[in-house]
């Protein structure tokens, strides 16, 4: 289209030209000069014609913007990845039957009661009882005294905050084993391979991929929970599992009531509620918006201290598009509801592995 437009106006100036009795060195030099300008200011007014069609969109809460059906790819810190590898093991767990029975909030309060599963032992003896739901139940908004709904919700995400936590930890043990190793088996070099794609470590780095594959604390993942699902009562949370609110445009979710119907971003859906957990820690352990958080989490684990959420919610602004503003509300949930009490929790059966990690 611009090449027609083009060849119209050359046509036309070189016509001017030839009624005009100039020499042929002023002709050619015009000729040249109008060609030279034409070639510099065709890549401005492409990339200006494409600026004005784009709005500006703050995607660090989307799960890499992936979709749960079809293939796709997205720019990273590192390069170009493929979202199937970074989040096969999501796939996984959203591939779950989908007709899951959704427990009542009775029925869960006396699996609770018999199983003698309550957030007031948890605080006295770090314990967890490792009680896995796939669904939030429907009644929990119509709990009126806020305390209770409050402590019913995170009794219901814990043990799954926990078992990704203790997933990670696994993980990690096992890749400061091969690192240790002066010669890898096959099966460990494989394994290592399946990690890189997995956090999305393109440059096969080894440094890398010890600062990504780390846990969150629980604390930090709680707070968000309730502050993205309003302790568990939203519709995201109660139609799609949605327990972070990370946002897609491609893949499978639910519209926001205020957006336009073909237009803007979807909240992630869910089949089961673990699914949510682990793309929320993908998230955070591989998205660039994160970088600086997971940069303040290593230089904890560098000076042998204990993840602090206090510290490293300070590194999630750009989470929401309220930012600052967003981690002073987290940061109030946190100490309001005492979340640093769980973040040394242990998800039974405790295992011998698990304590004595890096």
């Amino acid at each position: 289209m611009f090449r027609k437009s083009n060849y119209k106006i050359n046509f036309k100036f070189f016509k001017f030209l030839k009624q005009r009795d100039l020499g042929t060195i002023p002709k050619i030099f015009l000729s040249s000069l109008l060609v030279v300008l034409f070639f510099y200011s065709m890549p401005n007014l492409i990339l200006y014609s494409k600026n004005k069609s784009l709005e500006f969109k703050n995607n660090s809460k989307a799960v890499l913007a992936y979709t749960l059906k079809n293939d796709g790819k997205v720019l990273d810190s590192d390069s170009i990845l493929d979202e199937n590898d970074l989040l096969r093991d999501i796939f996984s767990l959203n591939d779950l039957e989908t007709d899951t029975v959704r427990l009542n909030a009775s029925t869960i309060k006396q699996l609770f009661e018999d199983t003698n599963y309550s957030l007031q032992d948890v605080r006295d003896k770090k314990l967890v009882k490792p009680v896995a739901l796939t669904l939030l139940p429907a009644e929990i908004k119509m709990i009126e005294n806020s305390k209770q709904r409050k402590e019913f919700f995170i009794q219901i995400i814990l043990p799954l905050i926990l078992q990704e936590n203790n997933n990670i930890r696994l993980d990690r043990k096992r890749l400061f084993s091969i690192i240790n190793k002066s010669n890898n088996s096959d099966l460990e070099k494989k394994w290592l391979q399946k990690k890189y794609k997995q956090y999305g470590v393109s440059s096969r780095d080894l440094s890398t991929l010890k600062v990504r594959m780390d846990e969150v604390p629980v604390s930090l993942a709680i707070a968000q929970a309730a502050k993205e699902t309003g302790w568990g009562t939203s519709r995201f949370a109660q139609e799609g599992n949605a327990l972070f609110g990370q946002w897609t445009w491609s893949g499978e979710g639910l519209k926001p009531k205020d957006s336009d119907s073909n237009e803007g971003h979807k909240v992630m859906k869910f089949n089961v509620l673990q699914a949510s957990v682990r793309a929320y820690q993908r998230n955070l352990n591989t998205h660039s918006s994160y970088r600086a958080f997971r940069e303040a989490r290593a230089k904890l684990r560098d000076q042998r201290v204990d993840l602090d959420s206090l510290i490293l919610v300070q590194f999630l602004n750009e989470y929401a598009e309220t930012g600052e503003k967003y981690v002073e509300v987290l940061q109030k949930i946190i100490k309001q509801n005492n979340l640093k009490d769980f973040d040394d929790a242990k998800l039974l059966p405790s295992s011998i592995e698990l304590e004595s990690l890096i």
